[in-house]
């Protein structure tokens, strides 16, 4: 069988190519690994070695970026791991990773700039922006959380809102937090931590301390939240699975003026205990669950389902969570024998 005449790409700036390829060409590197193929540079030209189909994603890959860089858009592996992930979603799509990684989607925060790393991260930081109530669920390590902050902390500083509002039900512990030692702070604030580690990420810890001293920032666990009208607001309500039906409902009709509501959570890992009834105990409903089935398709309201592929953590944890879903799904197949 022939080999294969391999792909040329040439490059009108040697400069932005050098960018390309990234230090000790670190970036092709990350691209030959994640498809099987081999990229060779000689001058402004570049050869894609490989089977068809992977050298095709790689010719698309390598052009995306080089766009990005023509466009004043600095690359870093992250943004090689995002195009690899979006091209893989939108091989057949008229939209180009190049459009995801540059467009509107863009979260503008003081300490750094995000861009979706999925098609559904793109799809999810789109309805965050346009949607008054966005619900995103999934696995862990998809981004929902820490993008609904970043998108909260953006329009914040844009002065969109007055005010961040960050709250999750205290459940994890099994404790009530009347009897934990400490402050109303130092009992509510371990947590929340994830949402911590964004705001550090996005605004800086001692920017959003003062924030919250000043009440621009404002933490509560969500039992605080009943009989209040939120107005100008951004709501974000985190692990929304451990809700009720009943808070949830509470949380969401808080909705005042010019206030919009981002809700995170996981609705298969709800830690909410089981009810006693006189057949024996019963999975519990949860809250998250119940929103959805009861307000997907309505207008203003968004809903974006994360799954196992779109998981932006270490590569290892797909694999972690992929098995362990499939292990859920066999022991449930089992049990309905």
């Amino acid at each position: 069988m022939p080999e294969q005449s391999p792909l040329q790409l040439t490059f009108s700036s040697n400069q932005l190519l050098q960018d390309l390829c990234g230090r000790h060409d670190a970036h092709l590197q990350l691209i030959e690994d994640n498809l099987g193929v081999q990229l060779v540079t000689r001058g402004n030209q570049l050869a894609i070695f490989g089977p068809a189909p992977q050298a095709g994603q790689a010719k698309q890959v390598l052009e995306d970026l080089y766009e990005l860089l023509k466009n004043g858009v600095a690359i870093s592996p992250s943004q090689v791991e995002a195009a690899l992930r979006l091209t893989d979603g939108v091989l057949d799509n008229s939209m180009r990773s190049a459009d995801l990684l540059s467009g509107s989607t863009v979260i503008a925060t003081p300490q750094l700039k995000l861009m979706p790393r999925s098609v559904t991260q793109h799809r999810y930081v789109s309805a965050l922006q346009k949607n008054t109530l966005v619900f995103g669920t999934g696995p862990a390590g998809t981004g929902k959380t820490y993008l609904a902050v970043a998108q909260a902390v953006s329009m914040l500083v844009g002065r969109q809102v007055s005010r961040i509002i960050l709250t999750r039900p205290v459940l994890e512990a099994g404790e009530r937090l009347g009897f934990l030692p400490g402050t109303f702070e130092e009992k509510i604030d371990p947590y929340l931590r994830p949402l911590f580690d964004a705001l550090d990420d996005t605004l800086g810890r001692e920017r959003w301390a003062k924030m919250r001293e000043s009440g621009q920032i404002e933490i509560a666990p969500l039992a605080y939240m009943r009989g209040r009208t939120i107005k100008d607001s951004i709501m974000l309500l985190d692990e929304a699975q451990n809700t009720t039906p009943t808070q949830m409902k509470m949380f969401l009709t808080r909705l005042g003026e010019n206030s919009r509501m981002f809700v995170t959570g996981d609705p298969a890992q709800s830690d909410l205990p089981p009810l006693r009834t006189p057949n024996g105990y019963v999975p519990q409903p949860n809250g998250l669950k119940d929103a959805i089935e009861t307000l997907d398709g309505l207008r203003d309201i968004e809903i974006v389902r994360f799954r196992e592929s779109d998981v932006v953590r270490h590569p290892l944890v797909s694999t972690i969570v992929t098995a362990y879903a499939e292990r859920e799904r066999q022991l449930n197949f089992k049990l309905g024998e």
